[in-house]
């Protein structure tokens, strides 16, 4: 789609780092392995969706119909994707959560097949930054189950994670079926492993596809 000028994204001037992105369901350990390698890397670290979006998600959760919902969260995306385009001038960028998440999570919450998701998302994704490499981590139901008692900062979405039946598996086949199609996708097994080893393979996988 040609967009008109007062709509194209800013395009700024120099090299660009490379944009990493962590995919997976709540409580799978994308938060902490971002914060050890946007310090292991030196990088710009970035939660989709980034304020202000993310000071008003709770509200459009709670009030907004489906459709104003997905228009809400790819402004979001819009927006965190400008983050990215001047970001990356200076640092690499290591985002937790980005294109994959918006899809999988508003498609399994709502119940409507991915494919309707994408048709209205469809539009604007020319707009948005491609990531240099997407990680998808993975573990056992039980590993999950396990991490996520560990986790301090619960939101809705994480109680439903198990408390709605079916959510969990309808997630996982979201984030399966666009990963399929992504191909930035690389899959990280996160089973029996500490997040300082899962950021030392991720980091190894940059190092040889920089190579």
């Amino acid at each position: 789609m040609n967009l008109p000028v007062a709509y194209e994204p800013r395009l700024y001037d120099g090299p660009e780092a490379p944009f990493i992105v962590l995919e997976g369901v709540s409580g799978i350990g994308k938060s902490t392995i971002a914060r050890i390698l946007t310090h292991r890397l030196a990088a710009t670290s970035l939660h989709t969706l980034p304020r202000p979006h993310n000071d008003w998600s709770k509200h459009v959760n709670n009030r907004l119909a489906s459709l104003p919902q997905v228009a809400f969260y790819l402004s979001g995306l819009m927006h965190a994707s400008d983050c990215v385009r001047s970001s990356r001038l200076a640092s690499p960028v290591i985002a937790d959560r980005y294109q994959a998440s918006v899809i999988a999570c508003h498609a399994a919450v709502h119940s409507i097949p991915i494919e309707h998701v994408r048709q209205i998302a469809e539009p604007f994704l020319p707009y948005l930054v491609q990531p240099t490499v997407t990680f998808y981590l993975r573990c056992s139901e039980e590993t999950l189950r396990a991490r996520m008692t560990t986790k301090r900062d619960l939101k809705q979405d994480d109680i439903d994670l198990f408390g709605v039946p079916g959510r969990l598996e309808q997630l996982l086949f979201n984030f399966e079926t666009i990963a399929a199609g992504d191909p930035s996708a690389v899959w990280v097994d996160t089973e029996g492993k500490t997040p300082d080893q899962l950021v030392h393979e991720i980091a190894h996988t940059l190092e040889r596809s920089r190579a």
